[in-house]
């Protein structure tokens, strides 16, 4: 980072775009979350409409350190980003983006003074976010699921982000787990996706399919099925409701023996959850342990940690993102 250019423009802007929220940080050169916003990142038919909302909310923020003048680039994570091409691709979670390629960094940066935009998957960013300033400091190879509205990841291998030759390699939500006519349909259009099983939507549907194919008593027959979510899943799995565990074993043990193929590739010497979901602690965690163990070739046995994010909401996703624009030269 060229530290005269630091001291002109002390503050890039990252932006963890998720499928339900945008969470924007103006951030300094030292890691430190200046000034924060956010709005919802749905309701949005056009791209141009989604990015004149984020402009907007931006203003305020960016005028409170300042202005735009004192802000050198801007960093995106998000949803099928091309590191590249500064483009998110086919979202299948995003509606302005679900069916074709969006320039979002050359839209940003037009309506921001041209300030250098660049932008990547949004777990790529959780994954800087997590090397530079979290619990794989220190680490070469690892690999980063998140756990929100789908389940995306950043894999590290050598110290390095793993992009593929155009941009994409690591879409390990999308990996199948149910093959054939059983398989869920997923927004990707395909099925039998590790997302519809594994994200906060898919917890929510086993919950739906559990409650509507038994008769069993549950803490969630309270509940209107249809506005059921993770989160209420959770909270009857902490109250000792035994379908809700059930839930989350059958969650977790997938979630492990994905982790478990995912080991024969790279070898991550840790797989770090961070997202919604994992605030259900040891609900979610015991059955990946058990589940990775139990499917795991041999060799890689007891070497993987599990870890937990351990910083706060969206601010490994904000802090990758702002890495990202400080690289920009």
């Amino acid at each position: 980072m060229n530290e005269q250019n630091a001291a002109i423009k002390p503050y890039v802007i990252g932006l963890d775009l998720g499928g339900t929220n945008s969470v924007f940080g103006i951030v300094d050169a030292r890691g430190e979350i200046k000034a924060t916003t956010a709005i919802k990142t749905g309701g949005y038919e056009k791209v141009e409409d989604y990015v004149d909302a984020c402009v907007e909310a931006l203003q305020v923020i960016i005028e409170q350190v300042g202005g735009i003048d004192k802000i050198k680039a801007m960093g995106i994570g998000a949803p099928n980003g091309n590191y590249y091409n500064g483009t998110i691709e086919f979202a299948p979670n995003l509606p302005w983006a679900h069916d074709g390629v969006v320039p979002l960094a050359k839209l940003f940066s037009e309506r921001l003074n041209n300030i250098p935009v660049a932008l990547t998957n949004d777990a790529n960013a959780a994954a800087i976010g997590e090397m530079v300033y979290g619990v794989a400091r220190g680490m070469k190879n690892f690999i980063v699921i998140t756990l929100g509205t789908g389940v995306g990841s950043g894999i590290v291998v050598n110290g390095q982000l793993l992009y593929g030759h155009d941009g994409f390699a690591g879409e390990l939500g999308h990996v199948t787990m149910v093959r054939g006519e059983e398989g869920r349909m997923c927004g990707c259009g395909r099925k039998g996706c590790l997302e519809c099983y594994c994200s906060a939507t898919g917890v929510a549907r086993t919950a739906r399919e559990l409650l509507s194919k038994t008769d069993r008593p549950s803490l969630l027959r309270e509940l209107d099925p249809e506005k059921i979510t993770s989160l209420d899943v959770s909270i009857a799995a902490g109250k000792g409701d035994e379908l809700a565990k059930e839930i989350y074993d059958f969650t977790g043990k997938m979630l492990g023996e994905a982790c478990a193929d995912f080991a024969a590739f790279s070898s991550p010497e840790a797989f770090i959850f961070f997202g919604g979901m994992v605030k259900a602690g040891e609900l979610i965690m015991k059955p990946i342990r058990e589940a990775y163990n139990a499917h795991v070739l041999k060799i890689f046995k007891n070497k993987a940690q599990f870890l937990v994010s351990g910083l706060d909401g969206a601010s490994a996703a904000v802090l990758g993102a702002s890495a990202i624009g400080w690289e920009i030269q």
